[in-house]
């Protein structure tokens, strides 16, 4: 039997399109993300911790404008270690990879820390969601960052 070229290479990318993305294993790359992240802005290292967004990520604050870039990001980063008492720690607490493996999103409850007014430790509950994209070389880099601050407990009556 012979098969037109056209129909092979029809056949062909027919079956590159089936080939399966391990989610689990790209779900797990992202959490992988976590640990090392958060050491380097423990660290105050901010060349580490702008390493995990894209070159092209958007950071976006609450009350604040977006930052957009490296540069910027570099710059939002390198003021926030300066913030006295300054820290941040995360648990992610869902992590979505598309069919394809080439997109995620996850969403993660976070507390930041600095030191007040009265010179006191204080702590800010927040949740956020980040947006992944794999890229070519296949580590996982955060294109979107995006946070809120969750809103005070009722006063007690």
């Amino acid at each position: 039997m012979r098969i037109a070229s056209g129909s092979l290479a029809g056949c062909l990318v027919l079956v590159a399109g089936c080939s399966r993305v391990d989610l689990e294993s790209e779900r797990d790359a992202i959490l992988a993300t976590d640990r090392p992240w958060q050491e380097a802005i423990a660290a105050k290292d901010v060349d580490r911790a702008v390493s995990f967004w894209a070159d092209d990520a958007v950071v976006m604050p609450p009350s604040q404008p977006s930052i957009v870039g490296k540069p910027a990001i570099r710059r939002f980063v390198s003021e926030s270690f300066r913030i006295p008492g300054f820290g941040i720690r995360w648990e992610t607490t869902a992590v979505n990879v598309s069919p394809q493996g080439g997109m995620a999103y996850a969403f993660a409850k976070t507390t930041t820390t600095l030191t007040g007014p009265d010179g006191k430790s204080m702590s800010l509950p927040a949740k956020s969601v980040t947006v992944w994209r794999k890229g070519a070389d296949g580590t996982w880099k955060c294109v979107v960052d995006a946070w809120s601050d969750d809103a005070p407990p009722p006063p007690k009556l």
